[in-house]
């Protein structure tokens, strides 16, 4: 299989109509357990001209065990970066595409904090659709592209260190429940996983609308 090298083309091209480029990527859209993440990757026209991070990919592109350094040597390449969550809980209640949004604007929230003035920028998302604007990020200029994780390489880096971030926080909650093996598969649906549920339930972590209908809840 051929790897993609994620460019800046797109990015040159946008800085010289906008001050800054935006990128922003999602993981855990489709875990059972866990929160979803989204990364916020800002590149400005003197970023545009540096070389991109060696092993710079898509996050799931990225063996496991190099995405630390390739994620650490992103967020030192890039201008400013941020990761905006969103719960369990709130993907129950509001649903996931409303969720994906919600943590975009708290990723672009954190940006403003360091600085950045997001109405100065064009926000790349990857993807074909635009869930940033029905969230509330009216007045915010958004471009969605397909598969900017892999060609744009300020959505690889949003990508891997959104990957990075939420890997660590759900292997952080392994030790609470360890009987989902969630210091392996992340929150995802592996089979072991799946096995667990079936066995245990579900505990507070878990999106209850996603996970097994004939489950219980622990609490």
């Amino acid at each position: 299989m051929t790897v993609v090298e994620p460019k800046l083309t797109l990015e040159r091209r946008l800085l010289r109509e906008h001050a800054l480029v935006i990128a922003c990527d999602e993981v855990g859209r489709g875990a059972l357990a866990g929160p979803v993440a989204v990364g916020a990757a800002v590149v400005d026209a003197p970023r545009s001209r540096k070389r991109v991070p060696q092993g710079l990919r898509d996050s799931k592109l990225i063996p496991e065990a190099r995405r630390d350094d390739v994620a650490a040597r992103a967020a030192m390449w890039v201008a400013a970066s941020s990761v905006g969550w969103a719960s369990s809980i709130e993907i129950d209640e509001i649903g996931i595409m409303r969720a994906l949004g919600l943590a975009t604007l708290r990723a672009i929230a954190d940006l403003r904090t360091q600085g950045v003035v997001p109405e100065e920028a064009i926000i790349v998302l990857d993807g074909n659709y635009d869930y940033i604007t029905p969230a509330g990020g009216r007045g915010l200029l958004v471009r969605p592209v397909i598969k900017a994780d892999r060609d744009c390489a300020s959505a690889s880096a949003a990508s891997v260190i959104a990957k990075v971030a939420r890997d660590h926080l759900m292997v952080g909650l392994h030790d609470e429940h360890p009987a989902y093996g969630w210091s392996s598969n992340k929150g995802y649906a592996s089979p072991d996983h799946r096995a667990a549920i079936r066995e245990h339930g579900i505990s507070r972590h878990h999106r209850a609308s996603w996970s097994i209908a004939d489950a219980p809840t622990l609490f």
